[in-house]
């Protein structure tokens, strides 16, 4: 059966670092608190201007394609996961088709949150195993720190995400002991705004009468963004931590067995494990209940915080970059997030 492989990965993350230390200039924190519930010391933050979710993706791709020798006219389609596009609309994967100049290809956008890069490398195995493409590439960026709240109020939130891009390009592969060898994929709504940015949005029929009190007839008419939102900062994520963190540590160990069983291999078999790096108390929760040992597991979220489409793609390129990863190798990637929900892909390098 023909299978995907990743034919090349690259990823660009900003040049400015911002310390758990330089948070303090807007909100009540300090590196201790911050480093002991999520494991972070440090991010970065894109250009307030003239960087943007896109123009990371693109930095990225350009270092995919080249290492996979490819060109942007060899290019047949696209697939841009994110959480934090350019626009409201249009997506971010016609936007990278133009700043490239590829040809008139098609371009997806995922909207999976942090499953977003597992959600596109199936998607984009499935149209190389159809034979419909031959070099497609995927990407996973976010630009977040354009939108988080900078304040006391809002830093259980603000201090976990930072801003980045990976990017792959997957072919067919030229033997069958190489590639994707399954990828799988789950949600349960039930719980959706346990983790969720409400505004703006379509959403007037999920404010309760007495929420509804709060604007006048002029704001209700117009519920997409109004100034009552963002006077009472309703525009910024919100996340009930404690809740996805026991979902989290339930679901992501599930879904890696569920991809070993299915392939007949076990934990101990993973020669690479990369988590999404949404807190390192999760990761490290993952791989004791799998027992793998730290040469099998790759995290960086110290240094690059959370940057949720982009963060698989970033630690699978830094962990192929320093060595860590090699021809032969099993490696699994895994995430959860919003919505909820997660997904685990099983490749062999």
């Amino acid at each position: 059966m023909l299978r995907t492989k990743i034919a090349g990965i690259g990823m660009y993350v900003p040049e400015q670092v911002v310390s758990n230390d330089d948070l303090k200039k807007y909100m009540d924190t300090n590196d201790a608190w911050i480093q002991e519930r999520t494991g972070i010391k440090e991010r970065r933050y894109a250009k307030r201007t003239g960087e943007t979710t896109t123009t990371m993706g693109v930095e990225a791709a350009k270092k995919a394609m080249e290492r996979a020798g490819t060109t942007a006219q060899d290019i047949d389609f696209i697939i841009f996961a994110t959480l934090s596009p350019d626009y409201y609309f249009p997506g971010c994967g016609v936007l990278v088709q133009r700043a490239l100049k590829m040809k008139e290809i098609g371009a997806l956008d995922v909207r999976n949150q942090c499953s977003g890069f597992i959600y596109a490398l199936s998607v984009g195995d499935q149209f190389i195993k159809s034979g419909m493409y031959k070099n497609i590439l995927v990407i996973g960026s976010e630009k977040h720190s354009f939108g988080l709240d900078f304040s006391t109020r809002g830093r259980n939130v603000s201090v976990i995400f930072g801003d980045g891009a990976g990017a792959v390009v997957l072919q067919p592969a030229e033997n069958d002991k190489q590639g994707i060898l399954s990828t799988h994929l789950h949600s349960d709504g039930e719980s959706a705004e346990l983790l969720a940015m409400y505004n703006p949005g379509t959403h007037a029929n999920y404010w309760t009468e007495k929420q509804l009190a709060d604007f006048d007839d002029a704001e209700i008419a117009n519920m997409f963004m109004s100034h009552n939102m963002i006077d009472n900062a309703q525009n910024f994520p919100f996340m009930d931590g404690p809740s996805v963190f026991k979902k989290a540590v339930v679901k992501m160990p599930e879904v890696i067995m569920e991809a070993l069983a299915a392939n007949q291999l076990t934990p101990a078999d993973i020669n690479m494990l990369i988590p999404h790096q949404a807190n390192l108390r999760i990761s490290q929760f993952v791989q004791n209940q799998l027992g793998l040992r730290d040469d099998q597991v790759h995290n960086n979220i110290q240094q690059y915080g959370n940057t949720t489409a982009a963060s698989i793609p970033i630690a699978l390129c830094e962990a192929w970059e320093k060595g860590k990863i090699k021809e032969g190798d099993l490696v699994c990637l895994a995430s959860f997030g919003s919505g909820f929900t997660w997904g685990s892909a099983l490749l062999r390098w």
